[in-house]
């Protein structure tokens, strides 16, 4: 397994190349979508699970459920949650995304293969990437852009957010 994780990771890395001069140009709408997509991303799920009445370790492993899966398990593990129940829910955003997220955009009248690279792997990490690869270069290099940004920004904004917010 370890031995086909390594071309994984780095196969994305070939078409953000040669996608290198319009990520350049798209930084501060990049970082926009980033940082809103993320946010939208922990904050809704909470809020859903809160209306709902999830407990307070359900709650901390819904929020990083737009994050690839080991980011995602060891910010809930940080934030005193259930990392496997976070697994689970990486996998079905992931499947989720992907299969709603093209259909989604479509409704939406969005057309740019970089905005809508930007919005799956946002929302939709690692599953919703490779989807995006298998429709169009372009967008598949803006969603494994997308799926590391988020899972950076998370990271680092979560935990934080997270003990301000809830005392912890």
């Amino acid at each position: 397994m370890h031995f086909l994780l390594g071309p994984a990771t780095v196969a994305p890395a070939i078409p953000l190349y040669r996608q290198f001069e319009k990520v350049r140009r798209s930084a501060l709408a990049i970082l926009v979508n980033l940082l809103a997509g993320s946010i939208t991303a922990a904050a809704s799920a909470v809020a859903i699970g809160w209306l709902l009445g999830a407990s307070k370790d359900a709650l901390i492993a819904m929020a990083p459920k737009s994050v690839t899966a080991p980011v995602a398990m060891g910010i809930t593990e940080q934030l005193g949650g259930l990392p496997s129940l976070t697994a689970v829910l990486v996998i079905i955003t992931g499947i989720i995304g992907a299969m709603l997220g093209p259909k989604i955009l479509n409704l939406l009248g969005i057309k740019d293969w970089a905005a809508r690279g930007l919005a799956i792997g946002t929302a939709s990490h690692g599953i919703g990437t490779a989807r995006a690869m298998q429709v169009n270069e372009t967008a598949g290099a803006f969603a494994g852009l997308a799926m590391g940004l988020n899972a950076l920004a998370t990271a680092l904004l979560l935990p934080l957010v997270w003990g301000l917010v809830f005392g912890v």
